[in-house]
């Protein structure tokens, strides 16, 4: 039973990063499809305006996750300081 507060942390220490990560690429995707298709045209993209929007929104975590490196923990592709 030694493992439990370990076991905690790192629970908890997935739970913030998968959080931060889903609500970050939800962000970078919405803007992805605005930035793709245009504000007015965003609900009637076509197949390359919605995988433009994915590459947009893959290269913007790409990013998130390289900076994060020198905010948050080395160790982690969350700025969450505590992760």
């Amino acid at each position: 039973m030694s493992d439990s507060p370990t076991l905690l942390k790192t629970a908890r220490t997935y739970l913030v990063d998968l959080v931060e990560r889903v609500l970050a690429t939800f962000v970078v995707a919405a803007a992805g499809v605005a930035f793709a298709a245009g504000p007015a045209d965003m609900f009637s993209a076509s197949f390359w305006e919605t995988v433009a929007a994915a590459g947009i929104a893959a290269a913007a975590s790409l990013v998130k996750g390289l900076l994060a490196k020198g905010i948050g923990s080395p160790q982690s592709a969350s700025t969450a300081p505590r992760v």
